[in-house]
């Protein structure tokens, strides 16, 4: 699924909004959330591609949720990480590298679980979306 020029101007602005205020969100409906930037290899293209992320950690992994905000389609991300799993990724004002994994079975349900937790609406997400969320895990390499 490719993004709509609204979308692609959303992230970009959020993105920009995260550069200029050192690693945190201060805009709109996601003022205050937790974010990071990732930027992994287009499964498809082999072209670099960015995206602000919401994010939890469970031990010193990072751990991301591929909801796309409760639609159908999948968001293009997790393909690209199961397929190129080198990312690199912006936490706050420092840069990694990680390896990024995608999860399955009881690891998944407890990381899913772990997310709605924190954040109820991932639990309509799943429900809205008909779907398997994905849910990856970003692991940092040193």
């Amino acid at each position: 699924m490719s993004r709509t020029p609204e979308e692609a101007a959303w992230n970009e602005t959020l993105i920009a909004d995260f550069h200029a205020h050192g690693g945190q969100i201060t805009l709109g409906r996601l003022a205050g959330a937790t974010m990071l930037i990732m930027t992994s290899v287009g499964a498809r293209t082999g072209l670099p591609r960015t995206c602000p992320l919401g994010y939890h950690r469970d031990g010193e992994s990072y751990v991301l949720v591929g909801s796309n905000s409760g639609l159908p389609e999948q968001p293009e991300w997790p393909t690209n990480v199961a397929k190129n799993p080198i990312v690199t990724f912006e936490v706050g004002t420092e840069t990694f590298q990680a390896r990024a994994r995608v999860t399955e079975g009881a690891e998944r349900r407890r990381l899913l679980d772990d997310r709605i937790a924190a954040v109820p609406i991932f639990g309509d997400y799943e429900r809205k979306s008909g779907r398997e969320l994905p849910v990856v895990v970003l692991e940092r390499i040193d």
